[in-house]
């Protein structure tokens, strides 16, 4: 069972850059890389930073306050001080729309 909602245009993605929608209250950073669109627990799993704010580079996000660094595809740690991975979500691209499904979690 799926759980799609739409969360931001994908004109509004930018490489380089995190988008932050909390669809349902859940807090998420949307990121375009090369590979795609990759949605990630926007709050580092180390502290209370949020990653949307956080460099990019390649398929990592590094987080803006103890540069503890994550897979944009799949929430695991390239480095830390992060113990625990970010979770992701699952991403889809139709008519110019991003949208996530919030039950793959759930």
């Amino acid at each position: 069972m799926s759980n799609w909602i739409d969360v931001a245009s994908e004109a509004d993605l930018f490489e380089g850059a995190g988008v932050a929608v909390t669809p349902l209250n859940h807090d998420i950073a949307i990121f375009k890389i090369d590979e795609g669109v990759f949605a990630i627990n926007n709050e580092c799993s180390h502290g209370n930073a949020k990653l949307c704010e956080g460099f990019v580079e390649g398929n990592f996000v590094e987080c803006p306050f103890h540069q503890a660094q994550f897979d944009l595809r799949d929430g695991s740690i390239a480095c830390g001080p992060a113990t625990e991975p970010a979770k992701v979500w699952p991403v889809k691209i139709e008519n110019g729309r991003v949208f996530l499904d919030l039950a793959a979690h759930g």
